[in-house]
């Protein structure tokens, strides 16, 4: 069962009302995330939540403020979307690499890592910007130290271009924006196709 599956068995499955104590814990269990520390998007969100009389992290108080207005019971995509539109993490995506081979490394730690995953997507801070480059262990497998010639080709054709890293492939929002849903969905993408049509074997 994936992790975003079992968020939504915890979400259903839950008795009484829940919170944001409950939903932070079960994001640092299953997924490592601490959203207590993680930086807020939006500071126009901020200034509407903020409750100077409250103790509560901010992340806390914004996901209480959101179960309080529904007036149906939260579920689990609800949850995920809010938490991605506040924080920028799509939890929903990073559950769907489990066993796609891909590391994920975002707002500084790994979000996703395994021994024998091939690329490595690298989120930079506010996530403006993403990294593209081979992991150790494709490089000890092919003697590849850059990204295969078909990834290449296929990241620069939706806007990457070579730098940052030795051997990986670097793009920047141009606004200074974070990086859109849509455009991680297109490197992630690329990035199975090519795992997907030469590298299964690895």
């Amino acid at each position: 069962m994936r992790k975003a599956q079992l968020m939504d068995l915890f979400i259903d499955s839950f008795e009484g009302n829940i919170s944001s104590s409950e939903i932070c814990d079960f994001v640092k269990a299953i997924f490592d995330f601490d959203l207590d520390v993680m930086p807020i998007l939006s500071k126009e969100l901020v200034e509407q939540t903020l409750a100077p009389e409250s103790n509560e992290p901010l992340i806390r108080q914004i996901i209480d403020t959101y179960l309080n207005r529904r007036d149906q019971r939260p579920d689990g995509p609800g949850i995920r979307q809010m938490i991605n539109q506040v924080l920028g993490i799509n939890l929903d995506a990073i559950s769907s690499l489990e066993g796609a081979r891909i590391s994920l490394f975002s707002k500084g730690q790994w979000v996703v890592y395994h021994a024998h995953d091939l690329f490595i997507v690298d989120t930079g801070a506010g996530d403006i910007d993403v990294s593209v480059y081979p992991t150790k262990y494709f490089t000890e497998q092919t003697g590849l130290e850059e990204l295969p010639s078909d990834l290449q080709q296929a990241l620069s054709k939706i806007g990457y271009r070579r730098g940052g890293k030795p051997g990986s492939y670097y793009f920047i929002t141009p606004t200074g924006e974070p990086v859109p849903d849509s455009f991680k969905g297109q490197t992630m993408g690329a990035i199975l196709k090519v795992i997907h049509d030469s590298y299964l074997q690895l």
